[in-house]
């Protein structure tokens, strides 16, 4: 896919979405949602999910549709989430390159992700050594999560200067609109990785560089 030239040179932090952009989650969640749903009598997810709103993390969509209900089924969704994530998450052939490949040049790396802590730092190991993450911030952690920019602006604090921020020397990595908005909204180069989603209506679609796999983004980082 033709896109501007990354500013490989330049870059000195790079921040990945976790859920469905490092790790493939959709499984895992999919499987303990639809389990508390029955729960509750109402229908599997594929039919629920369209209450959502796309504005929001999951966990914020609980009350839109669990209602007064909402932080009892989040809890009950956290421990099957957790009793089986173990054997159903995976990663993207061609991540753990890109994150290699960045911590051998020298760049940072974070983890910006609206999942709660006890979730993400439960599956994290499984599939990556936590320490190679400069920082790691999760839900409910910034002002406010993704799709503000207040979420980036709180993860690249302390670990780059205010005035070096730019959208050559920080990236944010994700699968979906949210997080190319808070990365257009705090200034930052906002990378795509994965099958396009993004409507006519998108206003920030055109900055964004869009890659079809970690593959292919390995392959231009290491072109250098």
């Amino acid at each position: 896919m033709q896109h501007q030239p990354l500013p490989i040179d330049k870059v000195k932090l790079v921040i990945f979405d976790w859920d469905n952009t490092l790790a493939e989650t959709r499984t895992p969640l999919t499987f303990a949602v639809n389990q508390i749903l029955k729960d509750y009598g109402m229908p599997d997810w594929e039919e629920v999910k369209k209450l959502r709103d796309t504005n929001l993390s999951f966990r914020d969509n609980f009350p839109r549709i669990f209602g007064s209900k909402a932080e009892e089924a989040y809890k009950k969704y956290a421990e099957v989430y957790l009793q089986n994530v173990k054997n159903l998450i995976s990663s993207f052939k061609g991540t753990q390159e890109v994150l290699n490949w960045l911590k051998a040049h020298g760049i940072k790396i974070a983890i910006m992700t609206n999942k709660d802590r006890r979730l993400l730092e439960y599956e994290l190991p499984l599939l990556f050594e936590p320490k190679l993450f400069d920082r790691i911030v999760c839900g409910h952690e910034a002002p406010r999560d993704k799709p503000y920019p207040d979420h980036a602006q709180y993860t690249i604090h302390g670990l780059l200067p205010e005035e070096v921020v730019s959208p050559e020397t920080v990236w944010v990595v994700g699968d979906s609109p949210q997080d190319s908005m808070c990365a257009c909204g705090a200034g930052v180069l906002p990378i795509r990785v994965g099958h396009p989603i993004w409507g006519d209506e998108e206003k920030y679609a055109k900055n964004i560089i869009h890659y079809n796999s970690f593959e292919d983004f390995y392959a231009d980082l290491s072109k250098k």
